[in-house]
């Protein structure tokens, strides 16, 4: 009741017609005696008042929300989009399963709720959304409806569970319907930093040449977020990529600024580069388009900085040196302190270390006629012994300490096996004394082997 109406019952001058006025006034609405908390207040679906309510209803301070679950559960109320919105904040982690469940029997769930209801990462949300999708693809039908496993597959990833990984995986593999590879994309990019590094690399790597341009184009963009991203999109250039995604490709990869690189190899007296050095320079340079300088350990001076130093941008320290000798130990460090004073640097392991590089090498070895023994520079130290170890175990090949007078034949012959792998990048005297020996095929430094050469060559134009 309103004051002007209790104002003119005060001053009425007789009973009669005083209670004669109060028979007459409009009823009370309904809303001005019930709470705005409770879901039999609710607005039906579809009236102008619906949405004004709810949003008094999330401007309570406080609310039992259990009346609400019982009623979505029991049927009472529907469970919708606009409610869901304002519940969603007070619900914990056993509420949100409670109207999953609730969700997941409807006869026609909407597969936009889902994500309304399931915003923590908790364990048991995970092991909800496992048992629910964790047949994979082919409980596709009636035992899970491709709606239900679209909406779900995304929430999946969300979760960030180590264990999701090959689920995803297997979703994205399976020859289903777009709509559901799509979802389960959106689940690995969700959880992207959680995956396993390189499997992840490899997967988006392979969507890349998807016929679909729209998960190609996901896959690309997806590579781009991985740390070292460079490493990932490069290849892909040499792909057969739709006309799209290429030039998404080249908008990545031109976003991504280049280092320029010091590639610090032995070389030989006086700081000259073998012919392999020299072609490998020029070639790495075109393909990166950024500054590369090769600089010989025999070297007298450095290059000059204004080469390499570019503003904002650290500089690249290669070691390509293939065993963990004095110099990798002692030089390289103090070259990298020496390129400090001029600007940042990121110093690579040397390139013996690197895993890519160990199996391109048993690659060759495994293409040459067994046994294979691979003839290096004799080292000393515990760690030079515990490398060598690994690499023998990698390649499946012996190695073996021999000096350039000893591949000669000199001082001593050394006997040979049936095929001999150099271990060294370019000519030296190694190389030149085995050559009369074993011919110049086999005598081959490893950048004079074609194979090695292009995997060299890919390895280092996908740094950063």
């Amino acid at each position: 009741m309103c004051w002007s109406s209790f104002w003119w019952i005060a001053s009425a001058p007789a009973a009669a017609e005083r209670a004669h006025a109060l028979d007459h006034l409009p009823p009370l609405t309904v809303s001005a005696v019930e709470p705005v908390d409770v879901p039999e207040a609710l607005p039906p679906v579809g009236a102008s008042e619906r949405w004004p309510w709810l949003q008094q209803l999330r401007r309570q301070p406080g609310f039992d929300l259990e009346p609400w679950l019982w009623a979505l559960e029991a049927g009472g109320l529907e469970l919708r989009e606009d409610l869901l919105t304002v519940l969603a904040e007070r619900l914990d982690v056993a509420d949100q399963l409670r109207l999953l469940c609730c969700w997941r029997h409807l006869t026609k769930p909407d597969p936009a709720l889902p994500g309304l209801i399931a915003r923590d990462r908790h364990p048991a949300i995970a092991s909800w959304l496992h048992n629910e999708l964790g047949a994979g693809p082919q409980a596709l039908g009636a035992a899970l409806p491709l709606p239900v496993a679209a909406a779900l597959l995304p929430l999946l990833g969300h979760q960030r569970q180590p264990s999701a990984w090959p689920l995803l995986q297997a979703w994205l593999r399976a020859p289903i319907p777009l709509r559901l590879r799509q979802a389960a994309l959106d689940g690995l990019a969700r959880g992207l930093s959680a995956w396993p590094r390189r499997p992840l690399a490899e997967q988006l790597a392979a969507l890349s040449t998807d016929l679909d341009p729209s998960l190609a184009a996901t896959a690309v963009d997806l590579l781009a977020r991985l740390p070292a991203a460079r490493r990932h999109l490069v290849p892909l250039r040499r792909q057969p990529l739709d006309a799209a995604v290429a030039a998404r490709l080249a908008r990545r990869l031109a976003a991504l600024p280049v280092q320029p690189l010091l590639v610090v190899v032995h070389g030989r007296s006086g700081g000259v580069l073998p012919p392999e050095l020299i072609g490998l320079e020029a070639d790495l340079e075109r393909r990166r388009g950024a500054p590369v300088r090769i600089q010989a350990l025999t070297a007298p001076v450095p290059p000059e900085p204004a080469d390499l130093v570019r503003p904002g941008v650290s500089l690249g320290l290669v070691p390509l040196l293939l065993l963990p000798g004095a110099h990798v130990r002692h030089d390289i460090p103090a070259m990298a302190a020496h390129w400090r004073r001029h600007t940042a640097v990121r110093r690579l392991p040397f390139l013996g270390a690197w895993p890519a590089w160990q199996r391109a090498l048993r690659e060759e070895v495994a293409a040459l006629a067994a046994p294979v023994e691979l003839w290096h520079h004799p080292l000393e130290g515990p760690l030079a012994g515990r490398y060598l170890r690994h690499l023998e175990q990698v390649c499946t090949a012996r190695c073996r300490p021999v000096s350039g007078r000893e591949a000669g034949g000199q001082g001593g012959s050394v006997s040979s096996p049936a095929s001999v792998l150099p271990l060294t990048l370019a000519t030296n005297r190694l190389t030149e004394a085995l050559e009369p020996r074993l011919g110049a095929a086999e005598a081959a430094p490893l950048l004079a082997r074609p194979r090695l050469y292009r995997r060299l060559l890919a390895l280092l134009e996908a740094l950063p």
